[in-house]
């Protein structure tokens, strides 16, 4: 009785999983819970191997974890991802384009064309080809695609004209991928979070002026009190993937609030501000 409970609760066995950006995280975090929950899951990141989270995830004893180094600024690499994911597993149910980076900040005046670029070529047309790639194979499973955007693309963020216009960029292409899809079942939809407590977020602190109050005032932030973490992330792609079957073209806000509610903005100017 209990072997078939746990069967059961294997909300992804059987489902191909594509995770970009999976080796730290809110990619990393997402990888482990698709393969607790039974998924074949192939990651992949910039790094030439992943070896102590490929040993983790097989005694996780669910699902698979196989990594592909991807460089996803780079055709040719995401073309190889897909071929060898279907090689390897015969199938693709779902994407998650996960990887991007938020530089510090970036005044406009100190912001060349190249590094814009440089960073759509990354946070913006890496999902594009994934995506452009994968579809055939998500057409014939009637799969999904989850794009991880950022709320920022839409309340804006001092600082960050590049980064911002790159999600917002994300978040409207993940409606109109949604619509052009819609006739093959195949379901798109964006995550949106806030202040969520990764890696990134802790080296992008460090390089404040006052970290300890940049982290305070990251917590702040939010109706709850607190930032959200990597796992809740996942949990909104696991629904997402999984259960939200009656989902396209959304955004999922997770934020804990952080939107809501008036704020001071205009005494705030020499005070590192949050980043999403």
């Amino acid at each position: 009785m209990t072997s078939r409970a746990s069967e059961t609760s294997l909300r992804c066995r059987g489902k191909v999983v594509i995770v970009t950006g999976g080796t730290k995280g809110i990619g990393e975090a997402i990888v482990r819970l698709f393969v607790r929950n039974g998924a074949s899951v192939i990651f992949c990141s910039k790094e030439e191997k992943a070896d102590a989270l490929e040993m983790e995830l097989r005694e996780l004893g669910s699902g698979t974890g196989s990594f592909i180094p991807c460089d996803v600024t780079k055709e040719d690499e995401i073309k190889r991802l897909i071929e060898e994911t279907v090689k390897i597993h015969g199938r693709i149910d779902c994407l998650i384009n996960n990887a991007g980076w938020h530089p510090p900040d970036q005044a406009i005046e100190d912001t060349s064309a190249q590094e814009f670029h440089d960073l759509l070529n990354l946070n913006v047309i890496g999902y594009f080809l994934t995506a452009k790639y994968a579809l055939p194979h998500l057409r014939m499973t009637q799969g999904n695609i989850i794009n991880i955007s950022s709320l920022v693309g839409i309340i804006g963020q001092k600082n960050a004209i590049p980064y911002v216009a790159t999600k917002g960029a994300v978040t409207a292409m993940t409606k109109a991928m949604a619509v052009d899809e819609s006739q093959y079942n195949v379901r798109v939809n964006s995550i949106s979070p806030g202040n969520i407590w990764t890696p990134l977020w802790e080296e992008l602190a460090s390089h404040s002026v006052n970290p300890e109050e940049m982290v305070l005032r990251g917590n702040d932030a939010q109706l709850l009190g607190r930032m959200g973490t990597a796992e809740e992330c996942a949990k909104a792609a696991l629904y997402l993937a999984v259960d939200g079957t009656f989902c396209t073209g959304i955004d999922l806000l997770l934020t804990g609030g952080a939107e809501l509610n008036y704020a001071v903005k205009t005494q705030q100017k020499n005070i590192d501000h949050k980043y999403f």
